[in-house]
């Protein structure tokens, strides 16, 4: 399956806002659905097979730039892991619009609190011990599950929370992506339901833009990068909110 030139110049967008503040996965599905055509039983597990590539990439990218504090990694994706496979194991039980609600809050919420808090000074901030760590992924990796995401929708909010840095969030929701993604799409090749042609061209599109968007955030200033992550997760949470008004 090829893009259409509209189609893959969005999906490019969505990869750059992966790759620089590390939020822009949930705009993936309405740009396949509404541009697209493209049916959500099929771009669900197409996107997660294509955030693999996507988390790989970035992690790399902010591996070298030495902004991955694998420690704290180790433990979100310690707790990632089965979280991914309980959210797996809960999605029948749960409606979609109450899952969308659910984020949507979160995201609105924690994106104005980063906008009117006092900004933490760079290279400050909270590191979570290692028991908090594998709630956060646990959480994290159940929620993404859920709600068909790659890991940094939900991640990023809680360590904003939790006041660790910008930049080192957006590194570690890189690196949370690759397990959250890999247990997803594990469970929708059981079933049969992964589109690999399309899942593959998502993953050249995406990570061309996560790759110039990783590399954008290590050259923007972090107060930038700050208020754009908070702006974003505004935005979004908004977006999410008015989904079903316009039938997206």
């Amino acid at each position: 399956m090829l893009l259409s030139p509209l189609l893959t110049a969005a999906v490019l967008v969505v990869g750059v806002l992966i790759g620089s503040v590390g939020i822009g996965g949930v705009l993936l599905l309405p740009a396949l659905n509404t541009i697209g055509g493209i049916a959500l039983h099929t771009a669900i597990p197409a996107c997660m097979l294509a955030y693999i590539a996507t988390g790989t990439v970035g992690a790399l990218i902010y591996s070298r730039h030495g902004t991955v504090n694998w420690r704290l990694a180790a433990g979100l994706c310690a707790g990632g892991v089965p979280g991914a496979y309980l959210g797996a194991f809960l999605l029948p039980y749960f409606s979609a619009p109450a899952l969308a609600l659910g984020i949507a809050g979160l995201l609105l919420v924690s994106g104005l609190h980063a906008l009117w808090r006092t900004q933490t000074p760079p290279g400050s901030g909270a590191h979570p011990r290692l028991a908090a760590l594998v709630v956060i992924g646990l959480i994290t990796g159940t929620g993404s599950a859920l709600s068909g995401t790659g890991g940094p929708l939900l991640l990023i909010p809680i360590l904003a929370w939790c006041r660790v840095p910008v930049l080192t969030s957006i590194g570690l929701s890189q690196v949370i992506q690759v397990p959250v993604s890999v247990m997803a799409t594990l469970g929708n090749a059981a079933h049969g339901q992964v589109d690999w042609r399309l899942g593959a061209w998502l993953a050249l599109a995406l990570t061309a833009g996560a790759a110039l968007g990783a590399k954008l955030a290590h050259v923007l200033p972090t107060a930038l990068l700050h208020k754009l992550v908070a702006a974003l997760l505004v935005a979004v949470g908004a977006f999410m909110l008015a989904r079903p008004a316009f039938g997206l």
